[in-house]
Protein backbone atom coordinates (compact mmCIF):
# COMPACT_ATOMS: atom_id res chain seq x y z
CA UNK A 1 0.00 0.00 0.00
CA UNK A 2 2.80 2.44 0.67
CA UNK A 3 3.92 1.92 -2.56
CA UNK A 4 0.89 2.61 -4.19
CA UNK A 5 0.46 5.97 -2.26
CA UNK A 6 4.27 7.10 -3.56
CA UNK A 7 4.05 5.83 -7.24
CA UNK A 8 0.45 7.98 -7.13
CA UNK A 9 2.41 11.20 -5.49
CA UNK A 10 5.05 10.26 -8.59
CA UNK A 11 2.12 10.67 -11.42
CA UNK A 12 1.69 14.58 -10.00
CA UNK A 13 2.10 16.93 -8.04
CA UNK A 14 0.59 20.19 -7.84
CA UNK A 15 3.74 21.88 -8.54
CA UNK A 16 4.44 19.61 -11.42
CA UNK A 17 1.15 21.19 -13.38
CA UNK A 18 2.10 24.71 -13.31
CA UNK A 19 1.90 24.48 -16.96
CA UNK A 20 -1.88 25.16 -16.28
CA UNK A 21 -1.91 28.20 -14.48
CA UNK A 22 -3.48 31.26 -16.14
CA UNK A 23 -6.86 32.18 -17.65
CA UNK A 24 -8.09 30.39 -20.36
CA UNK A 25 -11.37 30.78 -22.92
CA UNK A 26 -12.77 28.74 -25.21
CA UNK A 27 -16.22 29.88 -27.80
CA UNK A 28 -17.87 27.90 -29.50
CA UNK A 29 -21.34 28.24 -31.12
CA UNK A 30 -22.29 31.66 -28.98
CA UNK A 31 -21.13 29.55 -25.70
CA UNK A 32 -18.05 31.09 -23.65
CA UNK A 33 -16.30 28.64 -21.41
CA UNK A 34 -13.51 29.82 -19.31
CA UNK A 35 -11.25 28.54 -17.04
CA UNK A 36 -8.04 30.30 -14.20
CA UNK A 37 -5.89 28.32 -12.44
CA UNK A 38 -3.73 29.92 -10.18
CA UNK A 39 0.10 28.98 -10.02
CA UNK A 40 0.87 26.38 -7.21
CA UNK A 41 1.14 27.71 -3.90
CA UNK A 42 2.35 25.31 -1.15
CA UNK A 43 0.63 21.92 -2.42
CA UNK A 44 -2.33 23.76 -3.89
CA UNK A 45 -3.77 24.81 -6.84
CA UNK A 46 -6.89 26.54 -6.78
CA UNK A 47 -9.48 26.79 -10.13
CA UNK A 48 -12.98 28.71 -11.07
CA UNK A 49 -14.72 27.94 -14.09
CA UNK A 50 -17.57 29.74 -16.15
CA UNK A 51 -19.65 28.87 -18.73
CA UNK A 52 -21.87 31.01 -20.46
CA UNK A 53 -25.24 29.71 -22.75
CA UNK A 54 -27.03 31.56 -24.97
CA UNK A 55 -30.20 32.56 -23.56
CA UNK A 56 -29.48 30.55 -20.06
CA UNK A 57 -27.79 31.80 -16.97
CA UNK A 58 -23.93 31.29 -16.76
CA UNK A 59 -23.17 28.30 -14.94
CA UNK A 60 -19.65 28.25 -12.24
CA UNK A 61 -17.70 26.13 -10.49
CA UNK A 62 -14.57 26.23 -8.15
CA UNK A 63 -11.67 23.56 -8.65
CA UNK A 64 -8.14 22.15 -6.67
CA UNK A 65 -6.00 20.20 -7.00
CA UNK A 66 -4.33 18.96 -3.86
CA UNK A 67 -1.48 16.82 -2.78
CA UNK A 68 -3.73 13.74 -0.83
CA UNK A 69 -2.79 10.63 0.16
CA UNK A 70 -4.75 8.74 -2.34
CA UNK A 71 -2.57 11.21 -4.92
CA UNK A 72 -2.75 14.11 -6.65
CA UNK A 73 -6.36 14.95 -6.17
CA UNK A 74 -8.40 17.33 -8.60
CA UNK A 75 -11.76 18.06 -6.83
CA UNK A 76 -14.63 19.88 -8.47
CA UNK A 77 -16.66 22.11 -6.15
CA UNK A 78 -20.39 22.44 -8.17
CA UNK A 79 -23.27 24.20 -7.22
CA UNK A 80 -26.04 21.35 -5.51
CA UNK A 81 -23.40 18.39 -5.50
CA UNK A 82 -21.01 17.60 -2.79
CA UNK A 83 -17.80 18.32 -3.80
CA UNK A 84 -16.08 15.23 -6.18
CA UNK A 85 -12.43 14.07 -5.97
CA UNK A 86 -10.52 12.68 -8.96
CA UNK A 87 -7.33 11.09 -8.43
CA UNK A 88 -4.35 11.36 -10.95
CA UNK A 89 -3.73 8.36 -12.87
CA UNK A 90 -1.25 9.73 -15.53
CA UNK A 91 0.71 12.30 -16.34
CA UNK A 92 3.83 13.54 -18.16
CA UNK A 93 5.28 16.93 -18.62
CA UNK A 94 2.26 18.88 -19.86
CA UNK A 95 -0.29 16.41 -19.27
CA UNK A 96 -2.41 14.99 -16.37
CA UNK A 97 -5.35 12.55 -16.23
CA UNK A 98 -7.72 12.54 -12.98
CA UNK A 99 -10.29 9.71 -12.46
CA UNK A 100 -13.25 9.01 -10.57
CA UNK A 101 -14.69 5.39 -11.42
CA UNK A 102 -17.54 5.74 -8.99
CA UNK A 103 -18.93 9.33 -10.07
CA UNK A 104 -21.65 9.36 -12.83
CA UNK A 105 -20.31 11.68 -15.44
CA UNK A 106 -17.69 12.98 -15.25
CA UNK A 107 -15.52 9.70 -14.69
CA UNK A 108 -11.94 11.21 -16.04
CA UNK A 109 -10.62 14.89 -16.31
CA UNK A 110 -7.48 15.47 -18.86
CA UNK A 111 -5.81 18.65 -19.42
CA UNK A 112 -2.93 18.65 -21.50
CA UNK A 113 -0.75 21.43 -23.45
CA UNK A 114 -1.50 21.69 -26.88
CA UNK A 115 1.14 24.43 -28.11
CA UNK A 116 0.62 27.67 -26.50
CA UNK A 117 -3.69 26.32 -25.60
CA UNK A 118 -4.71 24.75 -22.64
CA UNK A 119 -6.49 21.20 -24.29
CA UNK A 120 -9.03 19.88 -21.60
CA UNK A 121 -11.93 17.37 -21.96
CA UNK A 122 -14.09 14.59 -19.66
CA UNK A 123 -15.58 11.60 -20.33
CA UNK A 124 -17.29 8.43 -19.27
CA UNK A 125 -19.58 6.53 -19.73
CA UNK A 126 -23.20 6.79 -19.66
CA UNK A 127 -26.16 4.51 -20.07
CA UNK A 128 -23.75 1.74 -21.16
CA UNK A 129 -22.02 4.69 -24.03
CA UNK A 130 -18.99 6.75 -23.77
CA UNK A 131 -19.85 10.43 -23.74
CA UNK A 132 -16.70 13.28 -24.34
CA UNK A 133 -16.21 16.52 -23.89
CA UNK A 134 -13.08 18.80 -25.44
CA UNK A 135 -12.28 22.27 -24.92
CA UNK A 136 -9.35 24.07 -26.41
CA UNK A 137 -8.76 27.04 -24.48
CA UNK A 138 -7.11 30.06 -25.68
CA UNK A 139 -4.74 32.01 -23.08
CA UNK A 140 -6.74 35.54 -22.27
CA UNK A 141 -4.49 38.42 -22.82
CA UNK A 142 -3.94 40.48 -19.52
CA UNK A 143 -4.19 44.33 -20.42
CA UNK A 144 -0.86 46.19 -19.37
Amino acid sequence: MILAMLAAAVIAAPADLAWMAGSWTHEQDGTITRETWLAPLGGTMSGAGQTNRPGKPGRSEFMTITAEPAGTTFTAYVDGQPPTPFVAIASDPGSAVFENKAHDFPQRIMYRRCGANLCAGIEGVVAGKLRAEHWTYSRISVPE
